[in-house]
């Protein structure tokens, strides 16, 4: 995968994550930003199991979800991670669920690295600065 490609995963929702309305409900869907985001550091050639050699991990530390559709069972859907932001002690990843070409919901989740000895936040590592690549953010900017 190269930096400047946009990480996507594919999935159909399981039964038991369809609520009563019929569709996804929504803490399903940070399960599967979650599964792609381990997805998107292992396709750039820096798994998580990788990160404690290095003296890092990382504490997510603000979620945003916007909604504009259903996903339902037994759609096929795409879940699709994005960096946004990097920055000196955080880095922000975008998120977008599609479903038969239509975005359905985006988002982002801000990541602060932290050592792993527990002595709190550190600078992001240059191998993990390289495996983020160059920012590509899946969402328009927000007014502020």
């Amino acid at each position: 995968m190269s930096d400047d490609e946009v990480y996507t995963e594919s999935f159909t929702p399981r039964f038991y994550e369809i609520d009563s309305q019929g569709v996804m409900f929504n803490m399903w869907y940070l399960g599967y930003v979650d599964q792609a985001v381990d997805g998107f550091f292992i396709a750039r050639g820096l798994p998580h199991s990788t990160w404690r050699e290095l003296g890092v991990d990382s504490h997510v530390v603000h979620v945003e979800v916007d909604w504009s559709g259903p996903v339902r069972h037994a759609d096929r859907t795409e879940v699709q991670i994005s960096p946004a932001r990097i920055g000196t002690r955080s880095y922000t990843l975008d998120f977008a669920f599609r479903r038969d070409g239509e975005t359905t919901a985006t988002g982002c989740v801000v990541h602060a690295t932290v050592a792993t000895d527990g002595s709190g936040t550190i600078p992001l590592p240059a191998r993990l600065v390289a495996a983020l690549g160059e920012p590509r953010p899946l969402r328009a900017a927000r007014a502020g």
